[in-house]
């Protein structure tokens, strides 16, 4: 409960490695990238960013990413189970343009500060959900970017790997509390961000996650997956046969495991793909998917042997964004 008070009242610190990172360099990046990616990446500028989705022609999801405009470079941060797969797939679609694809997930080491005094952790002024920056931390050049992903301000760093450990412990010997990937899950189901390779994978449409509002441009031109994602928002009306939906389940219940099947009556209608305690609740709380007759926010449905109701997301409605 400590770190946890941490991540909201003041700043605290997570190692966020295991995530992927790849580079791309190149005059042609952007505009190679606006042809595969589900965002408009090309009217990104320096300082800039946005989250976006790479797919199958058949509108699957390969990953996702946070997309960094750098100035001289795009940085994609990514889920690391996922990375070399998304850098072969890049590069493998290079013919004449000028790109070049690189992971960097060994040599650029990543964490983030999350909390109101993110900022003053940093020495920086709060960086908006995917505004970045060239600073120093403690000394070592880095990248900063906004990100909102916990409900809380928080501050994505990347660092050069072999300089991490001097930022580390400047940083906490500064006061800010270590946190563990635990916090950042509740953090994250709370402010009701599917995760890809845990609320998502490689079966599923993004308009199935809610990602239509996040990941998807619909004023771009052609990308990779398109014709599968109009033809579901324009001629099915945005209908597709399941949704993500949040579930809030009784006090004195146990935060339900993932793929705990949850019913309406006899009828089994979804699953479960994540879930915490909540601490700001102080009930479980979970995110899965429903069939689409059912994701009603206050619609009572079964979870296990408990009964639950589908809930609004996010669950806690941060201050500010």
């Amino acid at each position: 409960m400590e770190r946890y008070k941490a991540a909201h009242e003041g700043a605290a610190l997570a190692d966020r490695s295991v995530r992927g990172r790849i580079r791309l360099t190149g005059s042609d990046r952007l505009s190679y990238l606006q042809g595969v990616l589900t965002n408009d990446v090309a009217a990104l500028t320096a300082g800039t960013g946005c989250y976006a989705a790479l797919l199958t022609p058949q509108g699957r999801m390969i990953s996702d990413m946070r997309v960094l405009e750098l100035g001289d470079a795009t940085l994609l941060d990514l889920p690391g189970e996922f990375t070399g797969q998304v850098a072969t797939h890049l590069a493998d679609f290079v013919f004449s343009e000028d790109v070049a694809v690189e992971d960097v997930s060994r040599s650029l080491s990543h964490f983030v500060v999350i909390g109101p005094a993110s900022g003053k952790a940093l020495a920086t002024t709060p960086l908006r959900s995917f505004e970045n920056r060239r600073m120093q931390v403690a000394g070592v050049d880095a990248i900063a970017s906004g990100n909102d992903d916990f409900g809380v301000p928080a501050i994505d760093v990347f660092v050069d790997a072999e300089k991490k450990s001097i930022v580390l412990s400047t940083l906490l010997e500064s006061g800010v509390i270590r946190v563990d990937d635990a916090v950042l899950e509740t953090m994250r189901i709370e402010a009701g961000v599917p995760r890809f390779g845990v609320d998502m994978g490689q079966d599923t449409i993004p308009l199935e996650a809610g990602l239509e509002q996040r990941a998807i441009s619909l004023t771009k031109g052609c990308y990779v997956g398109q014709e599968v994602i109009i033809r579901v928002l324009h001629r099915g009306h945005g209908r597709v046969a399941r949704r993500l939906v949040g579930f809030t389940l009784p006090e004195r219940a146990q935060a339900p495991p993932r793929g705990e099947r949850v019913w309406t009556g006899e009828r089994e209608i979804g699953s479960i793909t994540s879930s915490t305690w909540s601490p700001a609740l102080g009930r479980p709380i979970g995110l899965g998917y429903v069939h689409r007759d059912f994701v009603e926010p206050g619609t009572s449905v079964q979870v296990g042997q408990h009964a639950a109701t589908v809930a609004a997301l996010p669950f806690i409605v941060p201050a500010t964004r």
